[in-house]
């Protein structure tokens, strides 16, 4: 928001989101002016939506291989350990979006109403983290296992609602494309360059689709393998073997010789392949997508631009306009807590789902309040909404960025001081 808004940095922080990085080539011009070759591409590319369009892809990936992760052997694996976090996942989705369309049904701004729908994972549950032994161990898994679904849900939004002009002959190739890929899974295929290509492929093929190019990232997600190459028998009676060899083909010169080396080598393929090839991902991929990825995703999309102190007043409403202000803190403040906890005590009530053990309801709100963080996805659903309002649009995204900031932030304080309030009592108690 600095770099948006000093007078030293503005220009220079807009005008380099604005590069262009598309290629063009072009055959020179003819007689009547025109050229047989003039091919842009990628289409319309700059920087801001090469993070956007491109390194976001890459984020979405690393939160698909989550979701499948929670999905095959976690904690939304069955029925019965996911009923009540995604039951409340979509209570806290549906509560958000209805506050936001109450106050700016029929106006300009009625199309953002996704935005306030999202939980950030990595901020809900690094909060809950510092807070320590303050919440119990069941709440932190509901409240992970919930923001999981949430992210899922948020991508559903995205891919349904937020995208173009649907291209149909596109999108069949890249079902093509990924019924290949599956039966590549099937077919035990763990070489690794066999799912990288193709990702890349489904990447142009969604960025001309219509379809958000992010969601390519989600769908090469579903289809890496989770089995591993070799079984942990294999792994126990190889690597006993190389030890072995290792110690007879000890010299007094060096360690490790040239035969040393070779076992060494093999001992850490065979190791690395002994984990999921979608675990080895997962885990490569973690920390450049938290701490790159996100930070220049935000450093590119929160920089609003301030023009007067009113930006700041997101309570401020307009008939024509409505209020993207009032909409999204109240749908972050209020609405996913009371949606979340309210679909949870139905979902209880009607024995869907389970109580998490020792949680009180006070407790499970003031969690669900954390619920209420949704700077990541929120801001990225922010980018694309308004689409349809082009004289609004821009003024409508930065006050949306604006009351994601500030929902957040208060989302974040109230659920802690309730947490540590309630964790307080609950000790005076016993």
């Amino acid at each position: 928001m600095l770099l948006a808004n000093l007078p030293v940095t503005k220009d220079v922080y807009r005008h380099f989101l604005e590069t262009n990085l598309s290629a063009t080539v072009q055959s020179p011009l003819q007689a009547d002016g025109t050229r047989v070759i003039d091919w842009t591409f990628p289409k319309d590319m700059n920087v801001e939506k090469f993070i956007n369009d491109f390194l976001m892809v890459i984020f979405f990936f690393a939160v698909g291989l989550e979701i499948k992760r929670e999905l095959v052997s976690g904690e939304l694996s069955s029925p019965k350990k996911a009923m009540l976090p995604v039951i409340a996942a979509a209570g806290g989705m549906a509560t958000p979006a209805l506050l936001f369309i109450l106050f700016n049904h029929g106006t300009s701004a009625s199309s953002g109403w996704g935005i306030p729908t999202a939980t950030d994972i990595a901020f809900a549950v690094g909060i809950m983290s510092i807070l320590g032994n303050k919440v119990p161990i069941s709440l932190k898994i509901f409240l992970t296992a919930l923001a999981i679904a949430d992210d899922l849900g948020a991508i559903l939004v995205v891919a349904l609602f937020y995208g173009g002009n649907v291209n149909l002959p596109l999108l069949c190739v890249a079902l093509l494309l990924l019924v290949f890929l599956v039966l590549l899974n099937q077919l035990g295929e763990n070489r690794m360059i066999f799912y990288l290509v193709p990702a890349v492929i489904m990447w142009f093929i969604f960025y001309y689709s219509g379809v958000h190019s992010t969601m390519s990232g989600v769908v090469m997600a579903m289809t890496i393998p989770m089995k591993p190459r070799y079984s942990p028998a294999y792994l126990t009676r190889r690597t006993k073997e190389y030890k072995q060899r290792l110690l007879m083909y000890r010299t007094e010169e060096e360690f490790p010789n040239e035969n040393q080396r070779h076992c060494l080598r093999r001992m850490s393929f065979i190791n690395m392949n002994a984990m999921g090839m979608s675990s080895r991902l997962e885990h490569a991929l973690y920390p450049y997508v938290n701490y790159l990825i996100m930070p220049i995703f935000a450093l590119a999309n929160a920089g609003v631009e301030i023009p007067d102190l009113s930006y700041f007043n997101i309570f401020q409403y307009s008939p024509e306009i409505g209020s993207v202000g009032m909409g999204v803190f109240f749908g972050l403040v209020l609405g996913k807590p009371i949606g979340i906890t309210l679909a949870s005590f139905i979902a209880i009530k009607c024995r869907i789902g389970v109580m998490p053990s020792l949680a009180s309801w006070k407790m499970l709100f003031a969690v669900a309040c954390l619920g209420g963080i949704g700077f990541t996805m929120s801001i990225f659903v922010d980018t694309l909404s308004f689409g349809d309002c082009t004289e609004y649009a821009e003024h409508l995204r930065s006050c949306g960025k604006i009351a994601v900031l500030l929902g957040s932030l208060t989302s974040g304080i109230l659920g802690s001081v309730l947490i540590r309030l309630f964790s307080a009592k609950t000790k005076q108690t016993d």
